[in-house]
Order: structure tokens, then C-alpha cells, then sequence
């Protein structure tokens, strides 16, 4: 796609529906009630000195594993932000590109979508000369890319049963299968209208936005897929071999990040300690899930995040070279294209 076919991106004044806001706040006020409750039950039945000793056990060899799969993710996750490149066909280079999206990334897990994910895109694509309309059309791919992969991947996961649960949660094994093939449902609807719709255009969240092609989605899906793995795998790495299926794992750590993303609480902090024991108590005990959590945590959040800060300032400090660089390199190829 080129810059001048790349899509348009336009605001629409439909009212939100009221049914729909109530229920996002309801659910809202529901985790955020429940989770602390939650962890506070589980909590105080940790034995703490049995964390330490989970934690101090860990081998070298398989914190650099850890660490590995940590880059990895990172690496897969910052090429969203080259999805937003083909979709728009602005000129910043990938060089460029990979290491914003890399401390986007950290701050988002951090602090929250709005700094990182938002706020933070917004002013650093700003420095490197793009405008307001095409920021927010990578903005939008690539939340469309995550939530794209997680829908397809959970789905699938709640869909085949794949996640062993507690005998008290079986009952809900049903309505799990049913969330998931609706989840997957939903997925499927975005690839098949990125390859056969005619009308180009939809509405997402008051904004009209333009499908991508389609061969565009499919590696929106793959990428998103992948990091959801990756991240799953990072756990799985931290726990017990043999005592947890990855699977079950994998689909914990779903189920934990939609309820984190729906609690506003950053980083998901607590949510997914709460949610992680809560549902493998039955096969591990609560300090070594504990001991992984925290393993996950400094290895996913915070060594990343004192690398983003670091790539930050170098970028504040280059920002007016790079935006230089860049115009003259968008004014070369509208040239070469006159010519």
C-alpha cells in the first residue's frame, strides 16, 4: 500500500451505546472488588519462605532462557508497529521503528496503554514527523493486531478445552467453550472482511476505519499469535517441568490479561497472581506459582523497562536528526515518484 491509496481514517458522532457502557463499568466494579478480596485470601496462606526458596532454586541457564523468550516476545511485538508502516506508508525506516515499538511495549505493560501504548506513540512518532491521522492509524493496527492474535488464540484454547481446571470450575468448562467459539467466531469474521468485503470501511470505537488487504491481516493474526506464546512460554519456563500443561499455562494467562485489562490496574498487578493461583493451586503449590510470578515480572516488566528508559532518552536526545533524516527521505521518494 502506498502513500497515496493508504486508508482513510475519519471520526463519526454515533453515541456510544448505553447498555454497553453500563456493562463495561459493571464488570469494571466487579473485578476490582473481587480481585483484591481474592488476593487477599490466597495471599495469606502463602508460605513465604517457601517462595525465597523457589526463587533462589532457579538456574542460570533457565533465567537466560527466560530472558531469550523476554527479547524474543519484545522483537514480535515491536514489528506491530511495521504492520502500521505498510498500512500507512509513511516513511520512518525500521531501524527506527523496532526500537520505539520495543519501549512502547515495556511502558505499556508498566504504566498502562494510555502512557505507553497511546501518549507515549503519539509523541514520539510526532517527533519523527508523522501527523496526528496517520499516528492513529498505527495506533489502531495495532491494537487490532493484539487483540486479533488473543481472540484466535484463547479462543481456540477455551474452545478445545485445553486449559485444566480446578474440579469446583468445571462447571463453567461449557460457558468457557462457548466464549471461546465466539471469540474465535469474531476472529474469523475480521479475516474473511479483510479478503471478501466490498465495503472497505467500518466503524471502531466512533471512527471509520479502512480494512487492510488481506494477506496484511493474515500476518496481523501470525505475529499476534506468536507473542501471546511467547509470553505463555516464559511462565511455563518458570514452573515445575512436568507438574502444568502449557496449554493450561497459555490459557491462564489469557484469561488473567483480559481480566487486568478490564480492572485499569497497571501491569495487571495482583490480577494475575490472583487469577494464577486461584486456578493451579490444584496441581502446584502457592509459593511456586508465586516464585514464577515474580520471575515473570522482573524478567517481562521491569528488565525491559530500565532498557526502554535508556532507549527513550536516546531517542529525545536524536529526535530533531531523525526527523530531519526523515523528511529528506520522504522528500527523495516523492521525487523519485514525480520523476
Amino acid at each position: 500500500m502506498t502513500t497515496t491509496d493508504a486508508p482513510m481514517y475519519t471520526q463519526s458522532h454515533t453515541p456510544p451505546n448505553k447498555k454497553i457502557l453500563w456493562l463495561k463499568r459493571g464488570l469494571t466494579l466487579f473485578f476490582f472488588i473481587l480481585v483484591p478480596v481474592l488476593l487477599f485470601t490466597l495471599v495469606k496462606q502463602i508460605e513465604w519462605q517457601e517462595v525465597k526458596e523457589a526463587l533462589i532454586s532457579y538456574k542460570i541457564s533457565t533465567l537466560l532462557i527466560g530472558l531469550a523468550i523476554a527479547l524474543s516476545s519484545y522483537c514480535v511485538f515491536a514489528s506491530y508497529d511495521l504492520i502500521g508502516k505498510k498500512y500507512t506508508g509513511h516513511s520512518i525506516p525500521p531501524t527506527q521503528i523496532i526500537p520505539l515499538g520495543f519501549l512502547c511495549y515495556a511502558f505499556n505493560l508498566n504504566l498502562s496503554s494510555w502512557i505507553g501504548g497511546i501518549a507515549l506513540r503519539y509523541r514520539l512518532y510526532s517527533r519523527l514527523g508523522l501527523d496526528v491521522p496517520t499516528i492513529t492509524k498505527i495506533l489502531s493496527m495495532n491494537w487490532i493486531t493484539n487483540w486479533l492474535g488473543y481472540l484466535l488464540l484463547a479462543g481456540t484454547i477455551f474452545l478445545f478445552g485445553l486449559i485444566s481446571l480446578p474440579d469446583n470450575w468445571k462447571i463453567g468448562t461449557t460457558a468457557l467453550q462457548v466464549i471461546g467459539a465466539a471469540m474465535v467466531a469474531v476472529a474469523i469474521f475480521y479475516l474473511f472482511a479483510c479478503k471478501f468485503a466490498k465495503r472497505r470501511s467500518v466503524n471502531l470505537f466512533r471512527h471509520k476505519l479502512s480494512l487492510p488487504e488481506s494477506s496484511l491481516s493474515f500476518i496481523q493474526a501470525g505475529l499476534a499469535i506468536v507473542n501471546w506464546s511467547l509470553m505463555g512460554l516464559l511462565i511455563f519456563t518458570l514452573l515445575p517441568n512436568g507438574k502444568v500443561s502449557y496449554p493450561t499455562v497459555l490459557g491462564i494467562l489469557l484469561i488473567g490479561a483480559i481480566a487486568g485489562v478490564i480492572t485499569h490496574i497497571p501491569a495487571g498487578l495482583g490480577v494475575l497472581e490472583a487469577i494464577f493461583i486461584t486456578l493451579l493451586q490444584h496441581q502446584l503449590s502457592k509459593g511456586t506459582i508465586l516464585a514464577a510470578l515474580i520471575g515473570y515480572r522482573v524478567i517481562y516488566f521491569l528488565i525491559p523497562l530500565a532498557i526502554a528508559i535508556l532507549i527513550y532518552f536516546v531517542f529525545e536526545s536524536r529526535a530533531k536528526k531523525l526527523r530531519t533524516i526523515n523528511e529528506e527521505n520522504k522528500a527523495g521518494i516523492t521525487t523519485n515518484a514525480s520523476n
